[in-house]
């Protein structure tokens, strides 16, 4: 039993991470109907930008050690620590949930652009033009952050308070033998918030139930006088946030590299493809599902009976439900069924 909590926790925070990114690929497929293989990359850059407000809020200066009474010796001190004391000491703590204040504007701005710029010239291009221009621009994004923060991972610390790890077994009357990470379930809880706070706003706004009409039919809504196009705009920029402040929050979890996008991006696609292309309640539930199926799946129990099927686990799902079902779980009659 604790084995099998402690997996069901790691696959839990994990599918928080794949639905995340594929929530903002199926808003972008279902209301532009364009594959954007740049998404995983707007989840790394949404993780640099959470090691960019680290670095700025630990900008430093050398100030004499004073401890040091036999001969001068200086160390580095942060300047928000000289101007504001403890307070200081607890902004840079907390650097990671505050890069969310940095990269929610940053993203929007971002996406707005790239939809503008880039994207809205290729709604009515093949889906193969969409994908090569995309990943060619996920390309850019990684090198352009290789070149400024380099190639090695970057440890990105949780805030101290939640730097430890929590009694889950005490919790559920298992004992004190199930321990796990404070941050891992803040994850979890962030993205369950993420999840809930984007479905409120398409189901219960009135600009959401508009967007929600356009994904069903673009020229009706079009005709109606409303400008469709410039609401698809803004998803985008949501989509683009999304995947930017899923990348800050995983930051403590996984120490962010520049090739960090293209290895969730793969997976976040099958994750689209198993849920029902276009379909966001699709895009959630296959994240949770693939993520807890792909931690049950590293137990060296089951790897010892099936070697490389933590690799492969998902995948193989994914052909399995494509068979029996081509639309995807949620998808909806006719896609992917030509």
């Amino acid at each position: 039993m604790d084995a099998f909590v402690l997996q069901l926790l790691n696959g839990l925070d994990k599918g928080g991470a794949y639905a995340l990114i594929a929530l903002g690929l199926t808003l972008i497929f279902g209301t532009l109907g364009v594959v954007n293989f740049a998404h995983g990359a707007l989840f790394m850059l949404g993780a640099f930008c959470a090691v960019g407000m680290r670095k700025m809020l630990t900008l430093s200066t050398k100030v004499k050690d004073e401890s040091v009474t036999f001969f001068d010796s200086f160390k580095e001190v942060p300047y928000l620590q000289l101007w504001f004391g403890d307070t200081g000491k607890q902004l840079i703590d907390y650097a990671v949930p505050l890069s969310i204040l940095l990269t929610i504007p940053l993203m929007l701005l971002l996406g707005v652009a790239l939809e503008r710029g880039l994207i809205r010239h290729f709604y009515r291009r093949p889906h193969a033009d969409q994908i090569l221009v995309t990943f060619g621009l996920a390309i850019v994004l990684q090198e352009i952050i290789k070149s400024y923060f380099g190639a090695n991972p970057i440890p990105t610390p949780a805030p101290a308070v939640v730097a430890g790890s929590a009694n889950v077994g005490a919790w559920l009357g298992l004992g004190d033998s199930v321990v796990y990470p404070w941050w891992r379930l803040v994850y979890f809880g962030f993205s369950a918030l993420v999840v809930a706070l984007v479905f409120a706003f398409l189901r219960y706004t009135t600009f959401g139930m508009v967007v929600r009409a356009g994904m069903r039919d673009r020229e009706t809504v079009g005709l109606l006088g409303i400008d469709i196009q410039r609401r698809f705009t803004i998803v985008f920029g949501i989509a683009v946030i999304v995947a930017g402040i899923a990348g800050a929050m995983y930051t403590p979890i996984l120490p962010p590299d520049y090739h960090m996008g293209m290895d969730f991006l793969v997976l976040s696609f099958v994750v689209v493809v198993v849920g029902g292309m276009g379909s966001l309640p699709g895009a959630v539930a296959a994240g949770f599902l693939l993520g807890v199926l792909q931690s049950f799946a590293s137990m060296n129990e089951v790897k010892g009976l099936i070697p490389g099927i933590d690799q492969i686990i998902i995948y193989l799902v994914a052909v399995v439900i494509l068979l029996v079902r081509p639309r995807g779980l949620f998808g909806r009659k006719g896609v992917m069924e030509d």
